[in-house]
Parts: structure tokens; sequence; C-alpha cells
């Protein structure tokens, strides 16, 4: 492992943890990953060649930051409260665009960059949908936001009605639940020992 892949992996380490307390966070923070890593991607991948290589850095945090904010204001004008509840992660964003970027992760293969966002995708799904199914003990809450401004909220399905284990809804029990998680995906494939 060389050091930009522990930086990548520990930069979307705080997206996973940071939005994932509901499904509405988790895929709607996949949606605008994706929205601003493909214009980042195509953006650089025209500007590059068109530059000198000692400005590819300054063009990088340029590119990305216009397109996070841009970003941004689709997502206020959307729906104000999930933009709200995405808090400063959506910003962060930007700096995943230039990470990638330093990585070389836009020079690689078409199928290795869709693998990285599916997986990304299916990791912040899955985790916000954990996290909501024991913090809240609701499934789909706050749903009606991704459909836009104007539309009633709607609060899910209720499954426990005392709201279940809040803790996991917080960023600790956010590390505690991966923790758990990981530790369960070691157990499972761990070789069995030869007799």
């Amino acid at each position: 492992m060389n050091k930009s892949s522990v930086l990548l992996s520990t930069l979307m380490l705080t997206p996973l943890i940071g939005t994932t307390d509901t499904l509405v966070s988790a895929l709607g923070l996949w949606l605008l990953f994706i929205l601003v890593i493909s214009a980042f991607s195509l953006s650089m991948s025209l500007l590059r060649p068109r530059i000198l290589p000692s400005t590819h850095l300054l063009a990088g945090v340029l590119l990305a930051a216009t397109w996070t904010s841009c970003a941004e204001l689709v997502a206020q004008i959307w729906s104000l409260p999930w933009h709200q509840h995405l808090g400063i992660y959506a910003g962060l964003l930007a700096l995943q665009c230039v990470v990638l970027e330093h990585a070389g992760f836009f020079r690689r293969a078409r199928v290795e960059r869709l693998q990285l966002c599916a997986l990304f995708g299916s990791l912040l799904v899955s985790v916000g949908l954990l996290r909501e199914l024991i913090g809240n003990g609701t499934l789909g809450r706050h749903l009606s936001w991704l459909a836009g401004a104007g539309q009633p909220d709607w609060q899910g399905w209720l499954l426990i009605a005392d709201g279940g284990l809040h803790l996991v809804t917080l960023a600790p029990g956010g590390f505690i639940l991966l923790g758990l998680l990981l530790a369960a995906w070691k157990a499972w494939h761990r070789p069995q020992p030869s007799l």
C-alpha cells in the first residue's frame, strides 16, 4: 500500500462516518460524489493536456472547488433540509477530487473508477441503512428530501417503537459499528485450520 492509497482511504472514512447517520444522507452524499467526480474528471481530462504539469495541482484545486460549490448550490435549491443535514461533508468532495487526481485515479481504466465509486456507494448506503435501523428504528426516514423541495416530509417506516439505540447515530457509534462489521468480515473470511 502506498501513501496515496492510505490517504485516499482515510479521507473516504470521514464522510463514511459523518454522513451515514441516515439512509437519506448516505444516498445524497453518494449522488453528490458521483456528480462532482464525473464533472471534475471530464473537465480535468480536457484541461490536463493544455496546461503545464507544474500547474496541475492548482488547476485541480480550482476545478474541484468550483464543481463542489456548484453541486452544493444545486443541493440547496433542490432540498434545503437535505443540504443542511449533509453539513460540511459535501464540501469535502473537493478535497476528495484533488486527492484522487494526485493519486492518478482519473488516469486509470474506467472499470477501476466505476468499481471504486460503486464500492464507496455501497459502503455508504449499507452503513447508513444499518445506522438508521439500529439508531432510529426507522427505514427511509426523510426520504422525501431527495425528491426535492415542496414534497411533504415522510417519516419512513417505523420498525422500533421506542426509537432504537441512539448512540449508533452519533460518530462514535458509527466507528463502533464499522469496527464490528470489519471484525465480522475478518471472522467470516478467516481460513479454516487444517487438521
